[in-house]
């Protein structure tokens, strides 16, 4: 089942709200360490901020590529 567009632009734009949190506001610094852990992934723990800022920004252009996708394709807005 397809999500309405206003669920999907609500989901991506919480999403991207984070990646830029940690991008530009200083969320990289805040959660080095435990904090990585916890809302990266159990890769993420021994991360620097830098490496932190960097998985933030790969994971960013993925997820806009996946909302212009969605916009274009609405097929591809399954929700899980």
């Amino acid at each position: 089942m397809a999500m309405t567009l206003t669920e999907w632009f609500l989901v991506h734009a919480l999403g991207v709200a984070f990646w830029l949190w940690l991008l530009l506001l200083g969320g990289a610094e805040r959660i080095v360490g435990w904090g990585a852990w916890g809302l990266l992934g159990w890769f993420a723990g021994h991360w620097t901020a830098e490496q932190i800022r960097l998985y933030a920004l790969i994971l960013l252009v993925i997820e806009v590529a996946w909302f212009v996708t969605g916009l274009v394709f609405p097929a591809a807005r399954f929700a899980a």
